[in-house]
């Protein structure tokens, strides 16, 4: 039979009181207070972020008609820019165009050329191989429309020759190339990979990772 308490000591009794009671506390703390607490703080943590992001999202809302401003003032510009650096090419247009420069500094065209077209990020480049007969200070005329044409065109690659035989309007005969640019609507992706098809061969010569 199992002593009983109240034959123990006083002070015994005291003491494996005071010891149930310190490992009552114990699993209390470990098994209740601990994770409730450790839960506590991640909420507030969890709390904390929300009210960054809220704050974050309501500068956002509060520039969102600077952001808008913005974007039609590009768009505005974007509009603006696109008679100079047009989106789809036209031969015919650019010719008339150069053909009528030309007239109007009292030249003539005698070959008009397109040369490869240039990709880059974001325009084509778009050479044109001109033949050109007429005078110095009509070339020069010529150039001097071209600089100022709504369009971008860039001249380069000018040579000039003396005629043998001249007259008052045909002193000279030179060659240039004429490259305009065209904006591309969107940029040009990689194509897929198709289903199936064998993986790409390491180059001969190049140890592969």
């Amino acid at each position: 039979m199992a002593p009983s308490l109240n034959k123990l000591p006083w002070y015994w009794q005291i003491g494996l009181f005071l010891l149930l009671a310190v490992a009552g506390v114990y699993i209390f703390y470990v098994y209740y207070a601990a994770p409730a607490q450790a839960e506590m703080t991640a909420r507030r943590q969890e709390l904390v972020s929300l009210r960054v992001d809220i704050s974050k999202g309501q500068a956002t809302a509060r520039q969102l008609p600077q952001f808008r401003a913005r974007v039609a003032e590009l768009s505005a510009r974007l509009d603006s820019l696109k008679p100079i650096l047009p989106e789809q090419k036209d031969v015919a247009d650019l010719l008339r165009r150069l053909q009528a420069m030309a007239v109007q500094s009292h030249l003539t065209i005698n070959g008009f050329k397109p040369e490869p077209t240039v990709t880059k990020a974001l325009h084509v480049e778009w050479p044109i191989s001109l033949q050109i007969d007429g005078s110095f200070n009509n070339l020069a005329l010529f150039f001097d429309r071209i600089s100022k044409f709504p369009r971008i065109i860039d001249v380069s690659d000018v040579t000039i020759k003396a005629k043998a035989k001249q007259d008052a309007d045909s002193t000279i005969t030179a060659s240039c190339k004429a490259t305009t640019f065209v904006l591309l609507e969107k940029p040009a992706a990689p194509a897929p990979a198709r289903p199936g098809a064998p993986a790409a061969r390491p180059t001969p010569g190049k140890k592969t990772k």
